[in-house]
């Protein structure tokens, strides 16, 4: 079974820095795509950056230039680093990862999210 920690949020003023981790564990042989989402008050969940294998990486366009997202395999985390940040990047944060695990009979697929971390973007 696999699990994910985000950690990481907290309250930062307009203009601020924050980086979000996300450590993955488990029998992981993989991990072929991770994003971070975000959620809102009253909104929907969006996608805000995501990397798949081959370094296909992309970002929500609200997003571009000011966060990235970069990945230690070796720990199996993805990290989250967010600049200039607005007072609309306020949210909960979650990781998503998608990947194959090991098991006693071979190996299984696993599609997991994070319980999130909440940013807080405030004056």
């Amino acid at each position: 079974q696999v699990q994910l920690v985000e950690s990481g949020g907290g309250l930062v003023q307009p203009g601020g820095s924050l980086r979000l981790s996300c450590a993955a564990s488990g029998r992981i042989f993989s991990i072929n795509f991770v994003g971070w989402y975000r959620q809102g008050p009253g909104e929907q969940r969006e996608l805000v950056a995501a990397d798949a294998v081959g370094g296909n990486t992309n970002y929500a366009d609200s997003v571009k230039g000011r966060f990235t997202i970069s990945r230690d395999n070796a720990k199996n985390a993805v990290y989250l680093q967010m600049n200039s940040l607005k007072p609309e990047d306020t949210a909960v944060y979650y990781c998503h990862a998608v990947g194959v695990v090991r098991s006693p009979v071979g190996v299984s697929t696993f599609d997991v999210w994070g319980q999130g971390t909440m940013v807080t973007v405030s004056s």
